[in-house]
């Protein structure tokens, strides 16, 4: 009985004190405000590359992995671009930096680029503006350029870091299937081995010399590119470069079923009198065996000119038979019948590829060329390969190379 009056006195007093007692309100949070990209995207690479060669390069012939035989660089390449700066105009900037690491105390003799005349320098690969307008986008300032489009002027991509230009770029694909390009090149630095530079033999391997690619002219290129066809990609580029030639160039690449078929051909015509204008022409068949291996087989002729086929700012071409020989630069893609057989791979944890060339040049001499690579995906961000080269150079000239290249991508 107690314990019944006891229970009633306590709720009654709970009831009539509940209008005295406030509400306790769940606390409100703010929502934490999104935070603004700024549109900014950084990228670099890390660069290790060492070459040695029992090739001559400083007189006779030395032995592989002698300091007089070896070529080294170190590079550190720091990218940073926004697609909208400011009112729709974007920017890119690229600094790379290039060094030996002390190597040339005792391990190597050269590098394999500079950029000036001190072994640890600095320079800017690309500084552009971009803006685009529906299917149309310009691209400003100092920039890589596409071999697929721009086949006479490109950026090489088997050294240490790409040459660039100074150029002018217009995209266009309004046209249904079709890519319209137009460019206009003012300079170019020049890829290839810093020996050459280190030796007085023009500005090849110096990467911070851009030099103007045809005077105050400049080069001007229309590419126009149709896939319009199925299996079926034409490409075709006109170059002119006032009062030096005229460039016409063609690409055809048809996916056959039994085999890819590519042919590609055309001419230099130069303005200066008493030279010989350039002809020339490639095929190549292509096909994955076994779905495993990719094999492709390419033949090549240049007549006898006096420009023979060329990349302004580079040492390679766009020539279906281009191979590791080329980028010696020794002004042999000239006069010439060249058979290439290659074929790769993805075995053992990378990619195994291997490639036969012959060039029947002439004046009766010949080049022989077997070439065989292991690259290799370590991670997500670090890149490794390895590149075996034995080349019989104009009958009897036979030296052996050996590429070691290490990538560190972030």
């Amino acid at each position: 009985m107690k314990k019944t009056l006891l229970l009633s006195m306590i709720v009654s007093t709970m009831i009539f004190a509940g209008g005295d007692i406030a509400p306790v309100e769940p606390a409100v949070v703010a929502p934490v405000a999104p935070v603004a990209e700024s549109g900014w995207k950084f990228s670099g690479q890390g660069v290790f590359y060492y070459e040695t060669s029992d090739f001559y390069w400083n007189g006779p012939q030395q032995n592989l992995f002698n300091q007089d035989s070896a070529l080294a660089n170190v590079g550190l390449q720091l990218t940073a671009t926004n697609d909208n700066l400011v009112g729709g105009v974007g920017f890119g900037v690229q600094l790379n930096g290039l060094g030996t690491l002390g190597l040339e105390e005792d391990v190597v003799s050269h590098p394999m680029q500079m950029a000036g005349d001190s072994l640890n320098s600095a320079y800017i690969s690309q500084l552009y503006l971009t803006y685009g307008i529906n299917n149309t986008s310009l691209k400003v300032g100092r920039q890589e350029l596409p071999k697929a489009l721009s086949p006479f002027a490109f950026s090489e991509d088997w050294n240490v870091f790409k040459n660039t230009f100074d150029a002018a770029l217009v995209v266009n694909t309004d046209i249904p299937n079709t890519t319209l390009v137009g460019a206009w090149v003012r300079d170019a630095n020049q890829n290839g081995y810093a020996w050459y530079y280190l030796h007085g033999w023009g500005s090849t391997g110096n990467m911070n010399e851009f030099n103007k690619a045809n005077g105050s002219d400049g080069i001007w290129m229309l590419t126009a590119q149709n896939k319009s066809i199925e299996n079926l990609t034409l490409t075709g580029s006109l170059y002119y470069a006032n009062d030096y030639a005229n460039i016409l160039w063609l690409d055809a690449g048809y996916d056959a079923g039994f085999a890819n078929i590519g042919l590609q051909g055309g001419a230099v015509w130069l303005d200066a009198g008493g030279t010989t204008d350039t002809k020339a022409f490639g095929i190549k068949a292509s096909k994955k065996l076994f779905d495993v291996v990719n094999a492709s087989v390419a033949y090549s002729h240049i007549n006898d000119s006096s420009a023979g086929i060329f990349n302004v700012g580079g040492a390679t071409s766009t020539l279906y038979t281009s191979m590791l020989a080329e980028q010696y630069a020794f002004g042999d893609i000239n006069d010439n019948n060249k058979f290439v057989l290659r074929a790769d791979a993805d075995v053992l944890g990378g990619n195994i590829g291997g490639a036969l060339g012959y060039t029947d040049f002439g004046d009766d001499t010949d080049t022989k060329e077997f070439d065989i690579s292991y690259s290799k995906k370590i991670t997500d961000n670090i890149d490794a390969s390895a590149t075996y080269a034995y080349i019989d150079y104009r009958n009897g000239n036979d030296f052996n190379i050996i590429r070691l290249i290490g990538r560190y991508n972030f």
